[in-house]
């Protein structure tokens, strides 16, 4: 990956900056899962924001075929 030396000045400066750091941190203490709600991983909520990622990127569903297998291990 190649940068200008500009971007590569830039990324030194910003890396060296302590209000940047700072703000990382607030970010990062207050930051939570979005698909968690009252300590546990609410699943509806995961599959609510799937359904409407492939609307918005305008996914086609491919059609449901039935697994066929006898023997299906984890």
């Amino acid at each position: 990956m190649n940068i200008s030396p500009e971007a590569e000045e830039e990324l030194v400066r910003l890396g060296r900056s302590e209000e940047l750091r700072d703000d990382m941190d607030k970010l990062k203490s207050s930051w939570q899962s979005p698909f968690i709600r009252n300590g546990a991983i609410d699943t509806d909520l995961y599959i609510e924001f799937v359904s409407q990622f492939n609307e918005f990127i305008n996914h086609q569903p491919k059609p449901f075929r039935p697994m066929i297998d006898k023997d299906m291990r984890l």
